[in-house]
């Protein structure tokens, strides 16, 4: 039908173990659902050696280190339904980093060979870049229709230090779900987590994430607040474990037993699918991110945690600063057990506090619901392509929640006390 849109999404995919990964999934899922009218393709970015099960949505395989495959999965995407093409762009999966440092752009090529239009959503947008950086974002500006930041700060950096007309400019933030309101002991109870002040920490772990710290400031936490129990969801980062195995992992467990909090510490070592991990932040006092890079500029981990009214403690990275203003959380200084521990402290020891920086965080979570989020790129895919929305499309809403209690974690069974 003329008011048809199939766009096609350049981005990794599930199962491929990636944030953006789960974000194009998400996302693609979000704009399907708007009711304008969007079919999905996906052209799956795959890491090198690696293959994977996909789902047929998946019409194309890109090698990520092969300029070849970037090229002919252009013309093949070219000959296709496809109108209008969605880059999910991140220099980890677009591009290789070079063992001298130099990092090797794929997108250029591939931009060369589309004859679609686009829309590219940066995952990352650093301030004062290397040349090579700034390069790239310019070539993927000048070849898209609309180029999409999560924060607006990720946008001024765009004008002031890439020099970019902010006309193209769009902030859309990152999404979360639809989850409805649990009674939170009744959660704890149902996970063992009864009686515990619980704090969460959950992503792929590499030494970025900076848990240490979290985990060196328990001692000074636990002198005042013996219930304290830090969660440390997620598997290790399958990047980092090429490399080097459960270093990062193992160093953390040796790091507990040597300041005996064995027994306020709890991995999740394991997927868990998106309703598992909404209980867990549903069942979490206070959710922290201690990442230690200044210039990140998304983190999807926060942004969950502020979509089920979770208050927060993060370091005062660029995400965290604008996501976390107006009291909707409190900032811990990089690299520093002694702030992390000011900060629980003074969270666990004021429910007043707590409260208001939850129901700020709900508020502020409200408008970064899946629904609302895909029927903005929806429309912003439509406009680029030029194409109406069916008189018939359905008004975006909420769509259906996920609930509370529907059915018992079988990741908490397994995890020892």
């Amino acid at each position: 039908m003329p008011n048809e849109l199939t766009t096609t999404y350049i981005s990794s995919y599930p199962p491929r173990a990636c944030g953006i990964a789960t974000f194009t999934r998400d996302l693609s899922e979000a704009v399907a659902g708007s009711g304008q009218g969007i079919q999905t393709r996906i052209a799956a970015i795959n890491d090198e050696g690696s293959a994977y099960n996909y789902p047929p949505v998946v019409r194309w395989q890109i090698d990520q280190y092969d300029p070849q495959s970037w090229r002919d999965t252009a013309r093949a995407i070219n000959k296709s339904r496809t109108g209008m093409v969605s880059i999910q762009h991140e220099f980890g999966i677009t591009g290789r980093f070079e063992r001298d440092g130099r990092f090797t752009d794929q997108m250029r090529g591939f931009l060369d060979a589309l004859k679609k239009p686009v829309v590219a959503t940066l995952h990352t947008v650093l301030p004062h870049p290397r040349e090579e950086f700034r390069e790239t974002i310019r070539a993927i500006y000048d070849r898209s229709e609309a180029l999409v930041t999560m924060v607006n700060v990720a946008r001024l950096i765009l004008e002031q230090e890439y020099g970019l007309d902010p006309a193209k400019l769009h902030t859309i933030p990152h999404g979360v779900p639809v989850v409805r309101k649990a009674n939170q002991e009744r959660l704890k109870a149902s996970m063992r987590l009864e009686g515990r002040a619980v704090l969460c920490t959950f992503g792929l772990l590499s030494s970025g994430k900076g848990i240490q710290y979290v985990i060196r400031s328990l001692p000074d936490v636990v002198k005042r607040h013996p219930e304290v129990l830090y969660l440390v969801i997620g598997e290790t980062h399958p990047e980092v474990r090429k490399h080097e195995g459960e270093k990062y992992r193992n160093s953390l467990i040796e790091l507990i037993k040597k300041l005996g909090v064995e027994k306020q510490v709890r991995f999740v070592n394991q997927y868990l699918t998106t309703p598992q991990l909404m209980r867990y932040l549903q069942a979490t006092d206070i959710y922290v991110t201690p990442y230690i890079e200044r210039n990140q500029i998304t983190s999807g981990t926060l942004a969950y945690a502020l979509g089920v009214g979770r208050p927060c403690i993060s370091t005062p990275y660029l995400y965290a600063q604008e996501a976390l203003a107006e009291n909707r959380g409190i900032m811990a200084e990089f690299q520093n057990p002694k702030s992390f521990a000011r900060c629980i402290n003074l969270l666990l020891e004021n429910p007043e506090l707590r409260e208001l920086c939850s129901q700020n965080a709900l508020a502020y979570g409200k408008a970064m619901t899946w629904p609302k989020v895909g029927a903005r790129y929806a429309e912003l895919y439509r406009r680029v392509a030029g194409v109406t929305a069916p008189t018939s499309a359905a008004q975006s809403g909420e769509e259906p929640s996920i609930g509370a209690l529907d059915g018992v974690l079988t990741a908490a069974a397994s995890i020892p006390a």
